[in-house]
């Protein structure tokens, strides 16, 4: 597996041929189940896809193996830019207050504090969150948290965007204000992949691929 700049491509992001097992059960019934069978995917700069499948049908392997959380068995991965990922279970410190979740994650990302702090005011208005920012994560609501959640992933700005069930604790003004984030995204050029079990909106999308059978298969 390779992940980082591709040599000769405009795409943002490039999966190709992408598999992955695992063993399943106890000796001397394990067996191996195949997840992934060769899953190809293609982001292009300034698109927006949803990738679609059933529970278990392997979508949070491939998000992860995108991201480079997960070594496929075979297959390769390039990605453009800088990369953000929201997944679908938060990843943040119970004792850490909004803030300071920002200011970890912007020196992990290496931006200035000027840098992060701008970025940070913008996020709390663009998704209504900005009376939390001092309150510790242990204490948000699951929506609240899932703001701070996608917040974390946008803070560096990132080219390509991956997202892993991103609205599934969203009220409707919350999901009326991440669609017009994912537009203000796509007009700068910047690229979005939403993971989901069912797409609501198609009409939202550029383009929708569905994963069955462990393959990647265009709507």
């Amino acid at each position: 597996m390779t992940i980082g700049l591709p040599t000769q491509t405009t795409d943002a992001l490039v999966a190709s041929g992408i598999e992955k097992s695992y063993r399943r059960g106890i000796w001397p019934v394990r067996h191996r189940q195949d997840v992934l069978r060769g899953a190809d995917l293609t982001l292009r700069p300034g698109e927006v896809v949803g990738l679609v499948g059933e529970n278990g049908s392997g979508k949070s392997t491939l998000m992860k193996i995108l991201v480079g959380a997960l070594r496929p068995d075979a297959g390769t991965v390039s990605v453009s830019g800088g990369l953000g990922y929201c997944p679908q279970e938060p990843v943040t410190y119970e004792r850490l207050t909004c803030n300071e979740h920002f200011e970890l994650f912007g020196r992990a990302y290496r931006m200035s504090p000027e840098a992060e702090r701008r970025s940070r005011r913008e996020l709390y208005e663009a998704l209504g969150f900005e009376r939390y920012a001092t309150t510790r994560a242990d204490q948000l609501s699951g929506g609240t948290l899932a703001k701070l959640n996608l917040g974390l992933a946008l803070l560096a700005d990132p080219e390509v965007l991956l997202l892993d069930e991103p609205y599934a604790g969203f009220d409707w003004d919350t999901y009326v204000r991440f669609w017009e984030l994912v537009a203000q995204r796509r007009e700068s050029g910047r690229s979005v992949l939403i993971i989901s079990h069912f797409v609501a909106d198609e009409e939202r999308f550029d383009r929708i691929v569905d994963l069955r059978a462990g393959r990647t298969v265009p709507r």
